[in-house]
């Protein structure tokens, strides 16, 4: 009877360590059924935005606010210049002329501002080159003007476009690209000047586009 007693109780001892056993392998095989919904949700989870990239909007996202206020300070300028090239391009020079059948250069440079950024500048070249802020040749940037002082009794201006170009009404062939560089101009070249800051000019071209 006693060695019946011992081997039930052996037996318990047994079933008890098994159970435990088990108890502590299920408690280290993983997460219960909510935590392991909870990961699951976690990681399978598309991160907001696009690419990757938190989702901000333009006013919270400092990157997309720089890149946006840095383009169009001479990407637009520069369009709206071509733009204008396009327009009057090929019209005759004629001196004290404003329309298609004959411009000079006071008058052309006198309509894009009108019309491309809404600024009144003189008719005339002197009047004009009073008109701003004078600037280095080095520091040119598309809207700038530029004037010159070649033989005869007038000064010329034309607008700087970019890239080493400016945009006038040239006394043999009409509405024109001109290099700066060209040794004429280098020759002649007489002074720069900014009539208003080129962040300006792109909101007003933004502004006069609705974009």
């Amino acid at each position: 009877m006693k060695m019946v007693a011992m081997t039930l109780v052996a037996s318990g001892l047994r079933v008890a360590g098994v159970c435990v056993v088990l108890a502590v392998v299920a408690g280290c095989a993983g997460p219960s059924r909510n935590d392991d919904q909870d990961s699951a949700e976690y990681f399978s989870r598309a991160m907001p935005g696009l690419d990757g990239q938190l989702s901000m909007s333009p006013v919270d996202n400092p990157l997309h606010e720089m890149s946006s206020f840095q383009r169009p300070s001479s990407t637009l300028v520069r369009q709206a210049l071509l733009a204008e090239h396009e327009r009057w391009v090929g019209t005759p020079y004629r001196l004290g002329g404003e329309g298609a059948s004959g411009i000079d250069c006071s008058a052309l440079v006198q309509n894009i501002f009108n019309e491309r950024f809404r600024i009144d500048l003189p008719r005339s070249t002197e009047g004009q080159v009073l008109q701003g802020s004078r600037i280095d040749r080095s520091e040119l940037k598309a809207g700038d003007l530029v004037f010159f002082r070649p033989p005869g009794p007038y000064r010329h201006v034309g607008v700087y476009v970019g890239n080493g170009y400016f945009l006038h009404a040239s006394t043999s062939q009409g509405v024109i690209l001109s290099e700066l560089d060209n040794v004429y101009w280098q020759r002649y070249y007489w002074q720069a000047r900014r009539p208003m800051d080129q962040t300006q000019l792109a909101q007003r071209v933004a502004w006069l586009s609705g974009s």
